[in-house]
């Protein structure tokens, strides 16, 4: 399995920003090859998409770096988190595991089949989830040797209603929720996030979903990478499940902008 040249893209930002919005699970593209191994029909599948992409907010992050008087870098995921999803852990510590959805998934949103029982899911890993991996570890690297510090905003979007695969869905579910990690969210930085997001009808920390993603490299190891999981709920900016955004997407922008510019300084 070769590894597509473009299944992400680092997009670059000024050479004085620490800030890299990392967006990986805003597409929908999932390769030919990769579709073969999965066993919805088309229509299933496109309703799995509906619920599972994080839709338009590759949108918001463009918007926000257009807006923003330093311009952040932005690392994008240009396939599906169907193909695999690089913010899992490839291993036995993904709590996701439980409901199949580790690094590959092997069931659905709805708890259905998503890939056979006994599918393989090394090669995807091999070829998709370990590169993308290299990557970003790279940009992180690259900003710490520019700027002495990386900052990762995570942004994502979940439905106003739990989905039957959540394992914490039982929680609130505020307009705007923090992801947070005791090693790598200071708290200055979870404290202009909040003040960026303020006017959206309140804010929450670590519920419905919790953490943030830190490459492996610097997880718990280096302070120098600060990390912030932003979940925008969906309801704020677009039409459930897929549909289309609305004139929040413009508002949600100008406030991750917001936050960018605190950050560059």
């Amino acid at each position: 399995m070769n590894h597509p040249p473009q299944s992400f893209q680092l997009l670059p930002g000024a050479a004085d920003s620490p800030v890299i919005l990392h967006v990986p699970h805003s597409s929908r593209v999932i390769p030919e090859s990769v579709r073969d191994g999965i066993v919805l029909d088309d229509r299933a599948l496109e309703s799995e998409l509906d619920h599972i992409t994080d839709s338009h907010t590759a949108e918001i992050a463009a918007a926000a770096v257009g807006a923003a008087p330093v311009t952040a870098w932005r690392f994008v995921n240009g396939l599906s988190r169907l193909v695999t999803d690089p913010e899992r852990f490839p291993d036995e510590r993904e709590e996701m595991l439980a409901v199949g959805m580790g690094a590959v998934y092997t069931h659905t949103t709805h708890r259905d089949r998503l890939r056979p029982p006994g599918a393989d899911p090394q090669p995807l890993i091999d070829c998709y989830f370990h590169t993308y991996a290299q990557a970003m570890t790279a940009a992180v690297g690259e900003r710490l040797a520019a700027t002495g510090r990386a900052v990762v905003i995570d942004v994502h979007s979940y439905p106003t209603e739990p989905l039957p695969y959540e394992l914490h869905g039982h929680g609130t579910r505020p307009p705007i929720c923090l992801g947070t990690d005791d090693f790598h969210t200071p708290p200055q930085l979870l404290a202009h996030a909040e003040k960026a997001f303020a006017g959206f009808g309140g804010t929450g920390i670590n519920s419905p979903f919790a953490g943030t993603y830190v490459p492996l490299k610097y997880y718990g190891k280096d302070q120098r990478v600060s990390a912030l999981m932003i979940e925008i709920r969906r309801d704020t900016y677009m039409s459930e499940p897929g549909g289309a955004a609305g004139p929040g997407l413009t508002a949600l922008a100008a406030a991750l902008a917001g936050l960018v510019d605190a950050l560059s300084v």
